[in-house]
């Protein structure tokens, strides 16, 4: 039963990871091009870019605590 669990953990990592990693290049590679297009609302597109930023990153703070969760419950 450990076994599983260990997996379980490494797997919510791995995706908790791996997905938001790309989620936030793409967030980043989009807000620059817009920007670069209108430099004007350069500052609003920050900001917007950097709310985002923040909520994909969150992803990943949950995906620790899962596997937090999950290597408690071995032993």
């Amino acid at each position: 039963m450990d076994g599983i669990i260990a997996i379980s953990a490494a797997l919510a990592i791995a995706v908790s990871t791996t997905v938001p990693a790309y989620s936030q290049g793409r967030v980043v590679v989009t807000a620059l091009e817009m920007m670069a297009r209108q430099p004007a609302e350069a500052g609003s597109l920050r900001t917007t870019m950097i709310l985002g930023l923040a909520f994909v990153e969150s992803l990943t703070i949950y995906g620790l605590l899962i596997a937090f969760m999950l290597l408690g419950k071995m032993g």
